[in-house]
């Protein structure tokens, strides 16, 4: 399992609430890369949720949006946008005992859109959530220009 840098840091006014580790009432998440998965191991705040305990249903498909769009950038080796999401929840999620685990992998690229598969799991390793979500990708250069997607090698140490 390697992990996953975030190169967005360099780049001047990056807040932004799933992944910035600079925002103070962001998610700050992290990233790793194992094999066909990217994974992410999140430790919740009780201020994110909803009913007594259980984290807020928008605060876990923003989660799964984060890593979905971390899978495009990281395995696609580009950058694009939020399409569609259906997320399916299956369980509350607990918003006090331990990390969340959540898992993306590529369903299907078809031309210039990719289809991520996500799952979330409680701190129990059980599994809470599951979706899947469309990105409309960009080409490298377009990412580069509008996007600020840095050269791949700036994810990783080398």
């Amino acid at each position: 399992m390697k992990k996953i840098l975030n190169p967005y840091t360099k780049v001047e006014g990056h807040n932004c609430f799933g992944c910035s580790p600079n925002n103070d009432q962001g998610l700050k998440m992290k990233f790793f890369e194992d094999g066909e998965y990217i994974i992410s191991d999140w430790k919740p705040s009780g201020f994110l949720q909803g009913f007594h305990n259980i984290l807020h249903g928008g605060i876990q498909a923003t989660l799964m949006d984060e890593i979905g769009s971390w899978f495009v950038q990281v395995k696609m080796k580009t950058a694009g946008v939020t399409s569609s999401m259906n997320v399916r929840y299956l369980k509350p999620v607990s918003a006090v005992n331990g990390n969340i685990k959540l898992f993306a992998s590529l369903i299907q690229k078809r031309r210039n859109l990719v289809d991520v598969y996500v799952e979330l799991f409680d701190g129990d390793e059980k599994l809470c959530a599951h979706g899947e979500l469309t990105y409309f990708t960009y080409s490298k250069e377009v990412a580069q220009q509008k996007l600020h997607y840095p050269d791949y090698d700036e994810f990783f140490h080398k």
